[in-house]
């Protein structure tokens, strides 16, 4: 995944408050106790990725400027 942004289906001027309501309802519908299927535990993987980079601001904001973290989020998260 190469767009946090796009994984949670905001765009990137979205608040704070959209990338939350997104992330639930996707959280929900891809849960691994409600769907086992691997593939889908893998976007599961990415979108909970993408919330945690995302709903913080410090880390959002080094993110949106490619700064010298954007790199090792990507690497952490396997993204």
């Amino acid at each position: 995944m190469s767009d946090l942004y796009k994984a949670l289906g905001v765009e990137r001027n979205a608040s704070q408050d959209e990338i939350k309501k997104s992330y639930r309802k996707l959280a929900r519908e891809l849960h691994p106790d409600v769907n086992p299927d691997p593939k889908v535990q893998d976007r599961f993987k990415e979108i909970t990725a993408a919330y945690e980079i995302l709903s913080d601001p410090e880390k959002r904001s080094s993110y949106d400027r490619g700064g010298d973290n954007c790199w090792l989020w990507r690497r952490l998260w396997g993204l």
